[in-house]
């Protein structure tokens, strides 16, 4: 059994690689920083760097390396300031195209999400339990304490997912309650 004498050799390895390489992160945000900057974003098809900055970064390969992009580039400063400026002034453009973008991903997200909820309906004179909380669970009652008092009656239809309950004694509970804190309850 090889693999058994091997086990405690690779533990005992990956702990000391993992003591050799405290402190060494910080050496690595700037990698890391850099590739969250200049990465595009789903929900808005963009990188940040550019919806700040108006143009996309330059990797600093680009800057030692001579790129096509670097020899489209002018000496001419003059030139180059210009446009820099022309890019700067389709910077609202490319942020409002990004918002549209974020907007359409955001619908897409709670379409997706309000495809898989299955909403909490309940009619009149339903008898349904209300969630338990923290503040009014009663005192001392332990980690074994129900989790649904009632039952109660939905006496009053606010909008849909919104009830008014009465006890069923006939005395009304205080404030409305979302259906995601009641439940039917069957007897």
């Amino acid at each position: 059994m090889e693999t058994d004498k091997l086990k405690p050799q690779t533990r005992r390895s990956s702990t000391e690689s993992k003591e050799e390489k405290k402190g060494v992160w910080a050496n690595e945000l700037d990698g890391v920083l850099w590739s969250h900057r200049t990465t595009p974003r789903r929900s808005t098809g963009m990188t940040p760097f550019s919806l700040s900055h108006g143009m996309e970064a330059m990797s600093p390969a680009e800057v030692s390396i001579p790129s096509l992009r670097q020899l489209t580039l002018t000496e001419n400063e003059e030139l180059n300031n210009s446009m820099i400026i022309d890019h700067l002034d389709q910077v609202e453009e490319k942020r409002d195209q990004a918002l549209l973008r974020f907007q359409n991903y955001q619908n897409l997200a709670a379409r997706y999400y309000n495809k898989i909820v299955k909403g909490r309906f309940f009619q009149m004179n339903d008898l349904v339990l209300r969630k338990v909380f923290e503040n009014t669970r009663k005192w001392k009652a332990g980690k074994l304490c129900a989790n649904w008092e009632g039952p109660y009656l939905i006496s009053k239809i606010i909008k849909p997912g919104v009830y008014e309950l009465t006890e069923m004694s006939g005395e009304k509970v205080p404030r409305s309650w979302n259906s995601l804190n009641l439940k039917r309850f069957y007897y």
